[in-house]
């Protein structure tokens, strides 16, 4: 089994304030898995290690058989706040075309254009391409920024709380469009909305300063369609991976 991210006994404290506990995770090529948790239980800050923003105080990882830091450019990551001016008049294209800043270089070729666009084909708004980004509503919006993360082809798609503040239909419409990208590619997001992501994903990994991963597995039953609108798939706590593989509580 081939292994894009690699995370063995990583602690880290924020002003001398726990926030990660003797981590240890891996994740296979290709896997599609969710990130879930309390607030302030650490998701985000996991995110930030793998992409090298922040360094453990102890642990290795390792991402794409390297160094978070030298790897960074294979992953594109969608933060969960967008600091940008929307006052500022930037239209979709620019937007996107941010995802392929790098080595502080803020020049553009053909080829970069190229690929901001298929990016923004990728997500179904091609014909908003020169939109002002301002003029979006919430669910463009978020289809724009996950452009933007997609723009550098990345090998990992890291993505915090992507369908924050949508509709139902729009949340639906985004998880449809990455599990299509996991096709090609290796996804962790972050959400708070379980049941209705645990559908999509193939994995669970629940943060809360220490980290327990579970698989998902298909339930059925009047009820379950009742609460989600339709069928769903289940976390089953008695039921955990590790690196020696499955096994019951």
């Amino acid at each position: 089994m081939e292994t894009d991210i690699r995370l063995k006994n990583v602690s880290f404290a924020y002003k001398k304030q726990p926030i990660l506990e003797n981590i240890s995770l891996i994740i296979p090529r290709k896997e599609f898995a969710c990130i879930v948790g309390p607030n302030g239980g650490g998701k985000t800050t996991l995110l930030k290690l793998i992409l090298g923003l922040i360094k453990p105080d102890t642990g290795q990882i390792q991402v794409l058989g390297m160094s978070p830091e030298k790897a960074r450019n294979r992953m594109g990551y969608m933060p969960q706040y967008a600091y940008l001016d929307m006052n500022f008049p930037a239209t979709v294209l620019d937007v996107v075309l941010m995802g392929c800043l790098k080595n502080n270089i803020f020049w553009f070729s053909a080829k970069d254009r190229s690929r901001a666009m298929d990016a923004i084909d990728t997500v179904g708004m091609t014909s908003f391409a020169q939109t002002g980004f301002n003029a979006l509503s919430g669910g463009q919006k978020q289809r724009v920024l996950i452009a933007r993360a997609l723009c550098s082809r990345p090998d990992i798609l890291l993505l915090d709380e992507p369908t924050a503040n949508v509709d139902h239909e729009t949340e639906e419409n985004l998880f449809s469009i990455l599990k299509a990208l996991n096709q090609n590619m290796t996804i962790l997001v972050v959400s708070h909305d379980l049941g209705f992501v645990s559908k999509y994903v193939k994995t669970v990994i629940c943060v809360n300063r220490r980290l327990v991963i579970h698989p998902t597995t298909d339930v059925d039953g009047t009820m379950i369609k009742d609460i989600y609108y339709g069928d769903l798939k289940m976390v089953r706590h008695d039921h955990r991976c590790s690196e020696e593989g499955h096994c019951h509580d």
